[in-house]
């Protein structure tokens, strides 16, 4: 059985993951029989949005506890996820992926990465393990990856503006549509635009069926699968 990380940033998304994305990558995680670990930055949310008049409030909520939420409580702070006990890691977007998981959402191609969301990343990037990132989250990548000489090709959908601030951290762009997915063979990084563009989830649930079952291909390709202590 392979073992799969979701790394997720809070519970909505104007200011965590979106349910949406996080909800469909964990069912055709467990539909195709994967172990699913999931995992978010134990810090305070950068805000809380009023989802109902998509205002932020004086709130202040912890990214883990929220992520708790889809998880059903069963989470760990990222800072103790480890690529040795992974075949594969899944990001799932919402507004958190760029207020949380990195600050891509103010500061562009400048954007840092939450310390152990990168140092995960490129420990499974070393390990040649797949990465897959739906929605904002590619930004997440192409920030952990900037100036270190791996260039990800990425999908942001059809977002010039992103597209651009994603190739200005050194990232290859490439244009898809909201039912499909871009995968990077060499640096085996899977990404798909979902609520990148204004869709219905069917639509959305199409492209993250497709990169989900293109990581777990991936995950398969590569020996030493880490097994389950279940």
């Amino acid at each position: 059985m392979v073992k799969i990380g979701v790394v997720l940033s809070g519970c909505g998304f104007l200011d965590g993951s979106e349910i949406h994305e996080a909800t469909l990558s964990l069912y055709f995680l467990d539909r195709a029989g994967a172990e699913v670990v999931c995992f978010a930055p134990n810090v305070a949310q950068h805000d809380v949005v009023d989802h109902a008049a998509g205002k932020p409030t004086s709130e202040q909520r912890n990214s883990l506890v929220e992520a708790a939420r889809i998880a059903r409580g069963k989470i760990a702070d990222v800072a103790l996820a480890k690529a040795a006990e992974l075949d594969a890691l899944v990001l799932p977007g919402g507004y958190g992926a760029a207020k949380n998981l990195c600050d891509f959402a103010f500061n562009g191609g400048r954007a840092k990465v939450h310390e152990g969301v990168a140092r995960l990343l490129r420990e499974m990037h070393a390990a040649k393990k797949p990465i897959g990132a739906i929605c904002i989250a590619p930004a997440v990548v192409a920030a952990t990856f900037r100036g270190t000489g791996t260039a990800p090709k990425l999908t942001i959908g059809n977002h010039a503006a992103t597209a651009q601030q994603i190739e200005a951290m050194g990232a290859r762009h490439s244009n898809c549509p909201v039912d499909s997915f871009c995968v990077d063979e060499e640096n085996r990084i899977v990404t798909a635009p979902a609520y990148m563009y204004d869709a219905r989830i069917s639509q959305v649930g199409a492209g993250i069926e497709k990169l989900i079952s293109e990581v777990l291909r991936l995950a398969a390709s590569k020996p030493g699968l880490a097994r389950s202590t279940r």
